[in-house]
Formats: C-alpha cells, sequence, structure tokens
C-alpha cells in the first residue's frame, strides 16, 4: 500500500468518504467511495463510478409540497371573499398552519 494512496484515502474519510464493504474487484482490497468514485487503497485503481441511489422521501416530499400550495391558494381565494371576520380568524390560522408545514417539508430535503 502506497503511501500517497493511504493520505488520499484518509483525506477523502475526513472529508465524509466511507469505506465500502465490497473489495477490489482487482486485487481485493479496500476501497473507499466519495461521491461516487471508489477508490482502492491497495492498488489505486478506481474501477467504477458507482451512482449513490436517491430515495424516494424528496420526490413524496415534493407531491406533498405542491398539494399544500394548493390548499392555501384555495385558501387565499376564500379569505379574500369572506366577509365574517370569524371565518377569517379561522382561515388566517388554517393559512398558517399549511405554512409551517411547508416550511418543515422544505427542510427535511
Amino acid at each position: 500500500m502506497s503511501e500517497d494512496l493511504t493520505k488520499k484515502a484518509a483525506e477523502m474519510l475526513l472529508k465524509g468518504a466511507t469505506l465500502l464493504s465490497e473489495p477490489c474487484p482487482y486485487c481485493k482490497g479496500v476501497r473507499v467511495l466519495k461521491e461516487g468514485q471508489a477508490l482502492c487503497i491497495k492498488c489505486g485503481r478506481q474501477p467504477e463510478k458507482k451512482e449513490i441511489p436517491k430515495s424516494n422521501s424528496s420526490s413524496e416530499s415534493s407531491t406533498l409540497e405542491k398539494t399544500l400550495e394548493k390548499k392555501l391558494e384555495l385558501l387565499s381565494e376564500e379569505l379574500e371573499k369572506e366577509k365574517d371576520h370569524e371565518k377569517q380568524q379561522s382561515i388566517l390560522k388554517t393559512i398558517n398552519s399549511l405554512l409551517e408545514t411547508i416550511d418543515k417539508t422544505k427542510g427535511k430535503q
């Protein structure tokens, strides 16, 4: 194992890389993965670029976010037309709740 490869692997690990459980296909050495690049600590080869699968939660969040935004638009229109102050207050509370929920869903992404 060369000293340069060891230093490079250590730097990668400090910057958030992970050790792979699968050994290098060429020399069976330990590999480090960072941003889709797998580096073998023993031979230095980078056999393939692996795409890190993205979870479906972001698409679920965006669907939820769109639904909440539609509700927000409908409530805004309803508020504009409403004359009764008590109903206006109720609509405003619901709008506030929706805005908080939208902020929370954006924070999870």
